[in-house]
């Protein structure tokens, strides 16, 4: 049997992790627990280039990009290692009322240095697609499901400019 040794570093684009790079030391299977983990670590280093400096942080403020919506984050609770927040657009519904979607709640366990989406605003239009939802219930699906979102809509984020700044939060 050919052995071959495969050595990465991790890449670093100015102050961004190119986290695509970074390979888990485990082999993990997409929908098992232990591949949940990883995700969850990829949307700490995803989120941590967003937001910045998750530690510190505290209130609301809001992160303008050109040609996107206005993106909301609140921090809601916070302890000695871990925040609540909560992430979303804000967009007018019926009768002029301001619709919060998809309206995420996540939990950063800052000393494991992982996110969790608690909840989200989902709501599908398209009845094929509630039909395999309720296939999909099972709380790990449920939990794969909303941190493959959350890192999907990280990297759109990113890649259309959103950040919030280390200092100076304003009300949101």
């Amino acid at each position: 049997m050919l052995s071959r040794k495969v050595y990465v570093s991790l890449c670093y684009i100015g102050n961004v992790y190119a986290d695509s790079y970074i390979l888990p030391e485990c082999i993990v299977r997409p929908g098992s627990f232990g591949g949940l983990m990883v995700l969850y670590e990829a949307n700490f280093i995803k989120l941590s280039q967003l937001i910045g400096n998750l530690g510190e942080r505290t209130g609301s403020c809001v992160s303008r990009a050109p040609g996107d919506c206005d993106l909301y984050l609140r921090f809601e609770e916070r302890s000695r290692y871990t925040c609540q927040l909560r992430l979303t657009y804000m967009f007018t519904g019926q009768d002029d009322e301001r619709v919060a979607e998809p309206d995420l709640v996540a939990k950063v366990y800052r000393d494991a240095r992982m996110v969790e989406v608690r909840s989200w605003v989902y709501t599908q239009h398209h009845e094929k697609l509630r039909e395999l939802g309720a296939i999909y219930m099972r709380p790990l699906d449920l939990c794969w499901t909303r941190n493959i979102m959350l890192s999907k809509w990280l990297d759109y984020l990113l890649e259309r400019g959103h950040a919030f700044p280390e200092y100076g939060l304003a009300s949101a």
